[in-house]
């Protein structure tokens, strides 16, 4: 371990006024990196102003406080603040995740749904009509999916959440959000197989 990261380690080890200035100075470290991280993907969420400045706010905070919980893990492999920046990067790209599910929830309308063919794996030949298989899966999502399937297929393939993030929001684990996208999966492609849109031997969703 290098001498600068070993102070670190030390010091947030530590207690009293020296842990406490290393908190503060880790901070600022932490939410430098925060707003970086979130100017460059605000263009591709539409998050701006105080709005984003709060969110890369938070996610140092957080990023601070899972560093202090994970302080035992770092060994020195690489430069103790290269281990810290890893926090507040996964935060900033979780609550953005958070963010745009929760802002905008389940969108049956807009480009989003245009790029949907692709995400489930359907090349568009095998379909008669681009916005007859839209409309087929629209109505799939809303009316052959649980509200926890909706949720789930959503959140991942319409909103590209990540699945660790979901799998912390809603308290569950790995497995359980696989099998239930693949449920979910499942369900939309008997429906636009019955319905006539894929082929049973060509479908690939």
């Amino acid at each position: 371990m290098d001498e600068v990261s070993a102070g670190w380690v030390a010091e947030l080890s530590g207690h009293g006024p020296a842990r406490d200035s290393s908190i503060a100075r880790l901070h600022v470290l932490l939410q430098r990196i925060a707003h970086l991280e979130a100017i460059r993907r605000s263009g591709m969420n539409g998050i701006s102003g105080q709005e984003l400045e709060d969110l890369a706010d938070q996610a140092a905070s957080d990023a601070v406080v899972s560093v202090l919980r994970r302080i035992g893990d770092f060994r020195g492999e690489s430069r103790f603040t290269t281990w810290a920046y890893k926090f507040v990067v996964f935060e900033v790209s979780s609550k953005f995740g958070r963010h745009a599910w929760r802002r905008h929830g389940i969108p049956f309308d807009g480009e989003v749904w245009e790029r949907l063919p692709g995400r489930l794996g359907v090349d568009p030949e095998l379909v008669s009509e681009s916005r007859e298989l839209l409309a087929a899966v629209r109505e799939a999502v809303d009316q052959q999916l649980t509200s926890h399937q909706r949720r789930v297929f959503v959140a991942i393939i319409v909103h590209g959440v990540a699945l660790d993030e979901l799998v912390i929001e809603l308290d569950s684990n790995r497995n359980a959000i696989y099998k239930t996208l693949f449920d979910a999966r499942r369900k939309l492609r008997g429906y636009l197989e019955d319905h006539g849109f894929l082929d049973r031997d060509e479908a690939s969703m």
